[in-house]
């Protein structure tokens, strides 16, 4: 499909609350592939629509080693949440900074797949990190507002690739 630009902190559309996806056309067949692309790309683990300026409640997520596990995730609500940890964590619309922040240990989700079929989806330590993150962007928030501390600087090396 396409690449999409990232918007990046500063950018209005990040501070939006989206609006909910009513029906699957192929206009957003196509949104969901481009996001998609436009993650492993970018190297990312998960992406919002309104990362790449579109206000519409749908998230892509891949945690798995390979990059070859997505979950699409239209109209994601949190309905549980348990445990808690620390870690490390970045953005690809905050390029070459990181922070640590407090998320759920395990989270589980209810949202509707590229169908329009509602399912569940238990994430637990990374995956419910990045459930939480990308949710977070579909209100309007950054990850930087949950900071513990200050902002470091991070370095991609493409080497390391």
């Amino acid at each position: 499909m396409a690449l999409r630009k990232i918007r990046e902190i500063g950018d209005p559309v990040l501070n939006k609350v989206c609006r909910e996806v009513t029906e699957v056309n192929n206009h957003t067949r196509e949104l969901i592939e481009d996001m998609l692309d436009t993650m492993y790309e970018a190297n990312g683990v998960g992406l919002a629509a309104p990362q790449i300026g579109v206000l519409k409640r749908i998230v892509v997520i891949d945690v798995s080693p390979e990059g070859n596990e997505p979950h699409i995730l239209i109209n994601p609500r949190i309905v549980e949440t348990s445990g808690e940890q620390t870690g490390n964590e970045g953005c690809l619309s905050v390029p070459g900074k990181a922070g640590n922040v407090t998320r759920p240990m395990d989270v589980k989700c209810i949202a509707y797949n590229e169908n329009m079929e509602q399912i569940e989806l238990e994430g637990h330590e990374l995956l419910a990190r990045a459930i939480c993150h990308e949710l977070d962007h579909l209100d309007g928030h950054l990850y930087v507002e949950k900071v513990e501390g200050e902002l470091m600087e991070v370095k991609h090396d493409e080497d390391d690739e």
